[in-house]
């Protein structure tokens, strides 16, 4: 397996990635009998130097349901027919995870309401409250 290119400055080596082919699971013939097609792409986010803390907190985050018990993130693909094609669908997906991690979120600045904001809210707030008011129950009295 070669260096995994994610971007033009960032590269993860060969030796971070693990992958093993396993036999895929469903219907699907003598195939699914014979070869082993699914792939599992192990990633150690804990021990890489490839990429920042910062990065790695993010891509925790971004990517927990890949996450094994040992925090290994594990990519599983089983679609196509060959090994190859299900290896290049892991890399993909790690690709696109760890680029997605690469962007840092813009921090929100809090602002305050409006007061056209405030005026449509108690407006709504009121004509909602004059409708269940319409809908209780008259006395006879």
């Amino acid at each position: 397996m070669k260096d995994l290119v994610v971007t033009s400055n960032l590269t993860i080596p060969a030796s971070d990635l693990k992958w093993r082919a396993v036999r895929s699971s469903g219907p699907g013939g003598q195939n699914v009998n014979k070869v082993s097609t699914k792939v599992e792409l192990r990633f150690d986010l804990q021990q890489t130097q490839a990429i920042s803390e910062s990065v790695k907190s993010r891509l925790y985050r971004l990517a927990s349901s890949h996450l094994d018990a040992q925090g290994l993130l594990v990519i599983t693909a089983q679609s196509a027919r060959t090994q190859r094609q299900n290896l290049e669908q892991t890399l993909g997906i790690l690709t696109m995870l760890v680029q997605k991690s690469l962007i840092v979120p813009k921090k929100r600045k809090r602002t305050a309401p409006s007061a056209a904001s405030r005026r449509r809210r108690l407006q709504a707030k009121r004509l909602i409250s004059e409708k269940k008011q319409g809908r209780r129950h008259v006395s006879d009295e």
